[in-house]
């Protein structure tokens, strides 16, 4: 399901020169662009591609890179994708044309598509003290036919510097950063699902950006929904009265119709059951936490919104076939565990 290209540091099994190469050629697969690096004698690049069905995921790092794309390469060859790039360090400038060039920083969305020419350079930041300069970023290639959003729509979105600060941007940045951490996880029969949610979250993003949300169809707006109240879940984890209630309350509808929504999009997984499973996960997490040994597990408990300790040590127990006290102490005591 993933493929990746390597870059570590004291990697003495590949040349520099052979790394970008290679990530080059992993990068080249759905972005078809000349890639040339100012590092390519000294390259440290790293890069995992994940297929989600037909949307292509990219998590990278690297010193700097430039990537063009001109109107010969356009006319010889253009699979009509959209390029949609988070950046999570670093700099990037995008030009489009004689007179159109953005910057972008940590926390923007940069959007542009394979019909048009750019040309793309990112480049790292570097702080004294905090060791070389790198670029990172989680990027995402789909076919524009996916977008129900007509392309003409999109033209003055193209190239500029678009937020994920608020509203579908924020969820859709949550979206990617999380795809991106759980890559290695995945497993082939999860990415046609989650390739399906992520095109539901751009074209909500972009329809936000246009002003348009009510033209998108039902099914997407419904699976946007969704995410939301996953998303409001887990940022409201700690407190004992998020309840479906709440959560239908949270997004004005009723708990009837968020029942009946999240049962049919979670695969029958009721609203109550998820604020549960989340709960105990988080709380699995953190009682494996070197960092939090000293909290008390009572404490752990109420952080996740569970605040009578009888009640968590059952549900937690019933969840992982062991008490919470013992998962503490197995999980700091093996290697690595503090």
């Amino acid at each position: 399901m993933s493929t990746g290209a390597g870059g570590a540091r004291g990697d003495d099994d590949m040349s520099a020169q052979d790394r970008f190469e290679q990530w080059r050629e992993v990068i080249g697969r759905t972005r078809e662009c000349e890639a040339t690096s100012a590092h390519a004698a000294d390259f440290t690049g790293q890069v995992r591609r994940v297929e989600l069905g037909p949307v292509a995921l990219f998590g990278s790092s690297f010193q700097s890179a430039r990537f063009r794309r001109d109107e010969r390469m356009v006319r010889r060859s253009d699979a009509e994708l959209y390029h949609l790039t988070l950046l999570t360090s670093g700099c990037q400038e995008i030009g489009r044309g004689a007179d159109q060039r953005e910057t972008f920083r940590p926390g923007d969305l940069s959007f542009i598509d394979s019909s048009h020419p750019y040309d793309s350079l990112v480049y790292g930041v570097g702080r004294a003290g905090r060791g070389e300069p790198r670029v990172g970023g989680v990027g995402v290639d789909l076919p524009a036919a996916l977008l129900p959003v007509r392309p003409q729509q999109l033209r003055d979105l193209l190239g500029r510097r678009l937020s994920r600060r608020e509203g579908p941007g924020a969820l859709l940045g949550e979206f990617l950063l999380g795809l991106d951490r759980q890559a290695p996880n995945l497993r082939p029969a999860d990415g046609p699902r989650l390739g399906a949610v992520l095109v539901d979250l751009v074209a909500a993003w972009l329809a936000r950006e246009l002003d348009a949300e009510t033209a998108l169809p039902s099914e997407t707006r419904r699976r946007v929904l969704v995410e939301n109240v996953r998303a409001f879940i887990r940022q409201n984890l700690h407190d004992p009265d998020l309840t479906p209630a709440t959560v239908a309350a949270a997004h004005h509808v009723s708990v009837s119709y968020l029942h009946r929504l999240f049962t049919q999009e979670a695969r029958g997984e009721t609203v109550a059951a998820a604020i549960r499973a989340q709960r105990l996960r988080k709380a699995h997490r953190e009682l494996a936490d070197p960092a939090l040994r000293a909290v008390p597990i009572h404490a752990v408990a109420a952080r996740c919104g569970i605040p009578r300790a009888a009640e968590f040590s059952r549900a937690f127990k019933n969840a992982y076939g062991l008490p919470p006290r013992e998962h503490r102490h197995r999980a700091l005591a093996e290697p690595g565990g503090g």
